[in-house]
């Protein structure tokens, strides 16, 4: 199968984001880590990122598409707009370094509340992306495998290292969808 540029483009765009998605589990990551981690519970909060690095996305999606159905060119702009709401939402949070609540990863509640907590932004871009003609399927499970596959990266380095990497990965992540906000306003 030929991909074209627009598509290439598109699945480029697709990359970008999750990456940009997965530096808020990589960065929060790092801060469990560093509380000390078996690699068993790596293991258990990276794959339950994972999935939720798909739920809320294509939660998203399907609201934006409806969302888009009813507003037609509107929602571009709109899709925009939330883009640089949210980007600069986790931009102002790491300059301001607002720190993860304390939680007992290991239990049910606190590893769903973590997870969650992480992958709420993929809804909110998943949103965006609902708004645009976009492959669905690989949206999701790109989302998912770099939220779970930085998470993994985040909580061993938080084994390793001290904390300032946390707070530049957080706004990295950031600035990335500010600009793709921007992008689709222009």
């Amino acid at each position: 199968m030929l991909v074209t540029g627009v598509e290439f483009g598109q699945i480029i765009t697709i990359f970008i984001m999750a990456i940009a998605l997965g530096l808020d589990a990589f960065s929060l990551g790092i801060g469990i880590g560093m509380k000390g981690i078996r690699l068993l519970d790596i293991f258990k909060i990276s794959m339950v990122i994972g999935i939720f690095h798909i739920i809320m996305p294509l939660m998203g999606i399907f609201m934006g598409q409806y969302v888009s159905l009813l507003l037609g060119n509107v929602a571009t702009a709109a899709g925009g707009c939330l883009l640089i709401l949210l980007g600069s939402h986790m931009v102002y949070s790491s300059i301001r370094g607002e720190e993860a609540t304390s939680f007992d990863h290991r239990s049910i509640w606190g590893l769903t509340i973590f997870a969650l907590s992480v992958s709420i932004d993929s809804f909110s871009v998943g949103v965006s992306l609902g708004m645009f003609a976009t492959d669905i399927l690989l949206t999701v499970l790109v989302f998912g495998l770099f939220g779970a596959l930085l998470s993994v990266a985040g909580l061993l380095v938080g084994r390793r290292v001290n904390g300032w990497v946390g707070e530049y990965g957080e706004a990295f992540g950031g600035l990335i969808l500010l600009a793709f906000g921007i992008k689709f306003l222009l």
